[in-house]
Formats: C-alpha cells, structure tokens, sequence
C-alpha cells in the first residue's frame, strides 16, 4: 500500500494537529509534518489542505511581516478546528484500532 493513498485520508488531521501546538506557515507545517515522519507529503498537498481548512471555517490567518522575503501567512486553529480535530482524532484511533486488531497486533 502507497503512503500517498494514505496520506489523502489523514492529511486534514495532521494539519490540525500540527497547529494544535503553534501556529504556523505553509512551509512550516509541512516541515513540522515531515520531521514527524511524513517524508512523503507533497507541498501542493499541504498548501491546499491549508486553504481548504481555512475556507471551512476551521482555521484563522494573520500576515506576519518578514525581514527576509516576502510577508508569511500564518495559520492556527479556532475553535471548530479544535473541536474537528478532536472528532477526527476518535476516529482515527478508533480506525487504527480496528486494523491493529484485524492485521492480529496488540492496540
């Protein structure tokens, strides 16, 4: 099985949980997504993951001036992206628990 395919599945709940912790820029969610191990997530992917969570409502943005290019659009979560994120994150476990118990390992 490819991690993309994957990937297309939970991408929006990585997002959210990466800016669970602090707020962020495109590039610097996917950084923090790629030091966690997600290697494989595209830049086009991230970026449009972060419109699209925007766009929902799940998200705020501010403009922070930068001294070495051009200005960065931050990102972080509101509370409907908290409450998402805690939604997504019970299904996930309770999906990831299904298919531990099916592929016969300990949850």
């Amino acid at each position: 099985m490819e991690i993309s395919q994957l990937l297309k599945g939970v991408l929006d709940l990585a997002v959210l949980a990466v800016l669970r912790e602090e707020d962020g820029y495109g590039y610097d969610v996917l950084r923090r997504l790629r030091v966690a191990g997600l290697q494989e997530v595209g830049d086009a992917s991230v970026y449009g993951t972060l419109r699209r969570l925007y766009k929902a409502g799940l998200l705020t943005s501010y403009v922070v001036p930068s001294e070495e290019g051009p200005h960065r659009k931050y990102y972080s979560l509101n509370d409907p992206g908290r409450q998402r994120l805690e939604e997504s994150a019970q299904t996930w476990r309770s999906f990831a628990t299904t298919m531990n118990s099916l592929l016969g390992e300990a949850a």
